[in-house]
């Protein structure tokens, strides 16, 4: 179980790699709440250029509510793995939406 968390944190700083190809425009570059939590964890890949660009994937694919709600990933990690195999709607939902902005950032956040 800690290995899934550890695994889904890894995802969010680590794991953000691919080349931010044409079919993006987004800013490369952001500022937020993602950021500011990807700055402040202990993670030796962190650097304001990463947490910038997994910013802002979070601004294209999230809300303002669903950033808040995955910025608490990254003090509670079993919480991520609790909601990924939560059977509630809601939860379901969200968690496709977080899919979505995690292969975002693995895919234009490569080399930072």
């Amino acid at each position: 179980m800690k290995a899934i968390s550890g695994m889904i944190v890894l995802a969010l700083l680590a794991g953000c790699g691919g080349g931010g190809g044409s079919d993006y425009r987004v800013t490369r570059m952001a500022s937020g709440p993602i950021s500011k939590a990807c700055l402040a964890s202990d993670r030796k890949a962190r650097s304001p250029a990463l947490c910038g660009c997994i910013q802002a994937a979070a601004n294209a694919e999230l809300s303002g509510s669903d950033q808040r709600r995955a910025v608490k990933f990254y003090s509670d990690p079993h919480e991520a793995q609790e909601v990924r195999q939560s059977d509630r709607g809601r939860d379901r939902d969200f968690w496709d939406r977080y899919s979505a902005y995690v292969n975002r950032s693995e895919r234009q956040c490569t080399g930072l």
